[in-house]
């Protein structure tokens, strides 16, 4: 007989595994077992709760987008003013816990994945809906075309995310959100109305 109040506990280390095991391989090319052991759990129970390799990989990323997004929300509750907005957007996004080697496996492989699940390309769509209203929401009052800024902005924070998260080198996640502000900045000057 199952225990009682152990699924949750069980699926969040399940999630957790598969982050640490992605990270470790870099790649999808894992298999559930290796996810389960990891976890310390039967495959038979991921299977369960998940259903498969893809399903846990999703459910996994629905948890880092649901983090990404409480961190976003909590910086911008303490943001004063458009222009604070745009640099907790972007503080958020280049967070520690979001920075890790690991975590950008992640999104490396989520954003493959997009190309062949229809389910994978849905939540990319939804984060990157979600980014591109929260910058123009900030860009609003500050510049005279806000969705083509927050386009732009919004793929300059995507492509240095990759970027430094896939550098060689240990990167500081501070370095990529100075070089994200700094963009914003000239952005700023360039179109302000």
């Amino acid at each position: 007989m199952p225990k009682v109040g152990m699924e949750p506990i069980r699926r969040e280390a399940l999630i957790q595994a598969t982050i640490a095991e992605i990270g470790a391989k870099g790649t999808l090319d894992i298999t559930v077992s290796a996810i389960a052991r990891r976890a310390g759990v039967s495959p038979a129970l991921a299977h369960h709760y998940f259903g498969g390799k893809e399903q846990l990989f999703l459910s996994t990323m629905r948890h880092i987008l649901s983090v990404y997004g409480a961190d976003v929300r909590e910086a911008l509750r303490g943001a004063q003013g458009r222009q604070a907005r745009l640099e907790a957007i972007v503080l958020a996004g280049f967070a520690p816990g979001h920075f890790r080697r690991e975590v950008v496996s992640a999104w490396m492989n989520f954003y493959a994945l997009a190309l062949s699940s229809g389910e994978a390309a849905r939540l990319l769509s939804v984060y990157q809906r979600r980014l591109r209203a929260n910058l123009r929401h900030a860009l609003r009052p500050l510049v005279a075309d806000p969705a083509a800024a927050a386009e732009r902005i919004a793929a300059m924070i995507d492509g240095l995310y990759l970027r430094e998260g896939l550098a060689p080198r240990e990167t500081e996640h501070r370095h990529a959100a100075d070089l994200a502000m700094t963009h914003i900045q000239l952005e700023l000057k360039g179109s302000a109305q």
